[in-house]
């Protein structure tokens, strides 16, 4: 039987290296100003974006050694507290053809992997649909 994908307000598509800019901040930001707002978001990661809720990124970045005392929460604790704060207003899903291809099994147990096929359910059930990274 085929999932129904919840009707959102807006899907935030990530594709490519997630840190290879600050559009995993940037996304971020504003998933979590529009959940504020009342808004209902779907967060779909594509290509190496699916790194994002990698449970085995733990709650902490490595330290950084120019401000040894500071602790950064990891992407996997960020996206965590926003589905834990708004869970019935936020559906983050993984492209699972991305995932396995990179070895990227082991997401936040919130997380759901679809295929890329799948991926047209959810740009539907979505008002609007805006797309970070490459093409």
């Amino acid at each position: 039987m085929a999932r129904t994908i919840p009707h959102t307000d807006v899907l935030i598509t990530l594709m490519g290296a997630p840190h290879d800019s600050d559009q995993v901040t940037t996304a971020l930001r504003l998933t979590q100003s529009l959940l504020e707002r009342g808004a209902a978001v779907q967060v779909w990661t594509c290509g190496y974006a699916t790194l994002l809720t990698q449970r085995a990124l733990g709650p902490e970045k490595p330290r950084n050694l120019a401000d040894w005392n500071r602790e950064y929460p990891s992407t996997a604790a960020l996206a965590q507290e926003l589905l834990a704060a708004f869970p019935d207003r936020l559906y983050w899903y993984g492209c699972r053809f991305c995932s396995d291809d990179r070895g990227v099994v082991d997401h936040l147990p919130e997380v759901v992997l679809r295929p890329p096929g799948g991926y047209a359910a959810n740009v539907a059930a979505a008002t609007k649909t805006l797309l970070m990274g490459v093409i």
